[in-house]
């Protein structure tokens, strides 16, 4: 399929050849017939990418800061390939998609196949959108005006914070799109509107519509203008839709306002705000989110749970069916602000110069007779089956910076990328010569040439695809975690014993030079192992913290470490103990430690703790032993001390993921990828699980 795609990195926007998406439990497979150009939105992006890399630093002080920090910690160099890695990424375009349904995920109740919806969908022939940013298109209401529903929403949305009641005045400052379709929705409601705008041709537009209407560059003074035609009492409400960086729209938007009035800012200003302006008139001000309730909200976006109507009357998607409604009675005309027409093949029309575009609304059109493909060819390349071909399942972060440049220069033979949406694994095969890229998992199982998968997604989705590829007789590599729970644990390991292939767990800081090194003058002996990491905190919301989708850090991450103490010791972990921080100490993996018995009589401690500081290293490991002491920190640097003949190792950062998945390749061609005996794996596993039980139950458990 075709879809539109903007670099960050060089502002380039492109339209690209991807698979079409799988439809997703819960969500809706739509082939688009229209899709609307949001200019002042895409603009800025589009602007955003052709700037410098100074400029766009310029823009995000706080991103600079957590380069500075990422820096202190782990070093230029890889710092900047992070960096460079995020700029590469491209961005899809586009928010207003309008199309016929062609497929239905498990548990969508709303659609069916045929049905004309709205979605927030891209600019592209086929798109997957969870139900509850979809919405029925009544029968009176073309395609063409339907592409206004989800821009109207963000008009719309900062009408219901203002709270207008009929007869008030309210200001809308900037005419673009969305203030024209805001202005007139007010005027629905039974208000008077004042706007302005510095296009004449805007200003025109909106007089048509009712609006008292005019541009402040002819002479007219925006605050005396409104207080004029409001006999000086000033506007009940000030709805900002206007772009630019200058302070003097949220002054002017209190000057012209009446005491107690409400300010809305949908736009993007300048926030620079007088307190004496906002503090005689007790103004109120706020920014408006998007779409409105429920927006950014993982529950309800991707997990289909609504907020119940009598406590959220207006969520997201009751805001795009009001907007249908308004159309489909005439209340709200959107025809006359199409300015015009594109075939989606000439998108470089509209976005060769969008900085210059006088257009107020633009619509793409598509060709209905486009058929969805799962997988393209990308890169044409012979492969040797039976060598270690590889499908590679997952184009996301770990994959992209980590896994990817880790297999550079290993002869890695890799035939297929999969990604949900085709376009960040499309990327990837374009830059590392895979030679598909796809969104159907089963096409790689089906593969008969492929003989090793390597999972890197999503935790949730870990152990249905491992069983799935060792009930296929793949060798199976799968990045941490292997599983969420004991369930899940014990259906691989009955998959396991059935089949031919072998299992491997991302568990790479075995294989870093530190630790190899830390192994190799440590000896056999039984010791004591403490793990420090100085995770950093990760928002709430974050998936990672879904136990559900997650396994939260402990089971997602920590495992790392209680690896690497097996490892260290040579033994199996006997029973473990786990603390949090905290009066509600069940709720706080985030900052743990974990006490570790291993059989052979060594101990351990894995400290995880999310509260520390950024610029500090972020791994850290003291083993001690025979009266040695050896101290690793941040796989940069190990010490040694009372180790006859050693004093230190210093490297670039080596976590040891170059050398584990260089052994994998060569162990591969041999029939096998287990670098890692398979009863250490379940056992971290289960220790992993063990811990969050400990946690809750307050006591040692022991490991099968």
């Amino acid at each position: 399929m075709k879809q539109i795609l903007q670099s960050f990195k060089t502002g380039v926007t492109e339209l690209a050849e991807l698979p079409s998406p799988k439809v997703k439990a819960g969500q809706v497979l739509i082939q688009t017939t229209r899709s609307l150009v949001s200019l002042g939105t895409e603009r800025m992006l589009v602007e955003f990418g052709k700037a410098s890399l100074i400029q766009k630093a310029r823009q995000q002080p706080d991103k600079v800061k957590m380069v500075l920090d990422k820096i202190k910690a782990e070093g230029l160099m890889p710092t900047l390939e992070t960096v460079f890695n995020k700029l590469e990424q491209p961005l899809p375009l586009g928010y207003c998609n309008v199309g016929k349904v062609i497929a239905v995920g498990k548990g969508v109740t709303d659609f069916k196949v045929g049905d004309r919806v709205a979605s927030n969908g891209q600019h592209a022939e086929f798109v997957s959108i969870p139900q509850n940013l979809v919405a029925h298109i009544p029968d009176n209401v073309s395609d063409d005006e339907a592409a206004f529903t989800v821009i109207g929403s963000i008009g719309l949305q900062g009408i219901r914070l203002i709270n207008p009641t009929m007869g008030e005045t309210i200001v809308v400052v900037g005419l673009g799109l969305i203030g024209l379709l805001a202005a007139e929705m007010l005027i629905a409601n039974g208000c008077r509107v004042i706007g302005y705008d510095l296009d004449d041709k805007k200003v025109e537009i909106a007089k048509s519509k009712g609006v008292i209407a005019f541009n402040p560059l002819k002479g007219n003074d925006a605050v005396k203008f409104v207080l004029e035609n409001t006999n000086n009492i000033g506007a009940d409400g000030v709805l900002i839709t206007a772009s630019a960086k200058t302070n003097q729209i949220i002054s002017q938007a209190a000057q012209m306002s009446r005491k107690r009035g409400r300010i809305v800012l949908v736009g993007v200003i300048g926030l620079n705000i007088s307190r004496a302006e906002f503090y005689e008139k007790e103004l109120s001000f706020q920014v408006s989110c998007s779409y409105g309730p429920g927006r950014y909200d993982d529950d309800y976006e991707f997990k289909g749970i609504d907020y119940p109507l009598p406590f959220v009357r207006w969520t997201e998607k009751r805001n795009f069916q009001t907007v249908l409604q308004l159309i489909s009675s005439g209340k709200l005309g959107v025809e006359e602000l199409i300015s015009e027409h594109i075939p989606l093949n000439d998108f470089e029309k509209i976005y060769g110069d969008i900085g210059n575009s006088k257009s107020i609304a633009v619509l793409f059109k598509y060709n209905e007779d486009s058929k969805p493909e799962n997988s393209i060819v990308v890169t044409k390349k012979e492969l040797q089956a039976g060598n270690g071909v590889i499908g590679l399942v997952g184009a996301g972060n770990f994959t992209k910076m980590t896994l990817l440049p880790a297999l550079k220069g290993k002869n890695a033979q890799i035939k297929h990328i999969v990604s949900s949406g085709g376009v960040n694994g499309t990327v990837l095969a374009k830059k590392h010569g895979i030679a598909q890229s796809t969104t159907d998992y089963n096409l790689v199982l089906d593969d008969k040439e492929v003989d090793v998968v390597m999972i890197t997604t999503r935790h949730n989705l870990h152990a249905d695809m491992v069983i799935k590829a060792l009930d296929k007789g793949k060798h199976v590599f799968v990045e941490k975690p292997l599983a969420l729970n004991n369930e899940e644990l014990e259906a691989i390991q009955e998959s396991y014993s059935k089949n031919k292939g072998s299992l491997m767990i991302g568990f790479n800081r075995r294989f870093s030079p530190h630790t190899q090194k830390i192994k190799s003058l440590i000896g056999d002996s039984p010791m004591n192992v403490i793990a420090t990491m100085n995770a950093g905190a990760i928002p709430p919301e974050v998936w990672v913290h879904d136990m559900k989708i997650g396994g939260g850090r402990i089971i997602g991450e920590a495992c790392h470490y209680l690896d690497l103490i097996v490892f260290l010791t040579g033994s199996k972990i006997k029973a473990v103990c786990m603390n949090a921080l905290g009066e509600n100490p069940q709720e706080n993996t985030d900052n743990a430690s974990i006490l570790v018995k291993l059989e052979n009589g060594s101990t351990g401690v894995v400290n995880y703790f999310a509260n520390g500081s950024k610029s500090y290293s972020k791994e850290r490991l003291e083993v001690f032993s025979q009266e040695k002491t050896l101290i690793m920190d941040n796989f940069i640097k190990t010490r040694g001390y009372g180790v006859k003949g050693f004093s230190k190792l210093k490297t670039k950062l080596d976590k040891g993921h170059k050398a584990q998945f260089g052994q994998i390749i060569e162990k591969a061609k041999q029939g096998s990828i287990e670098l890692i005996p398979y009863e250490e794996l379940i056992n971290v596993t289960k220790a992993s699980f063990a811990a969050i039980q400990s946690l809750k139950e307050g006591k040692w458990i022991d490991i099968e």
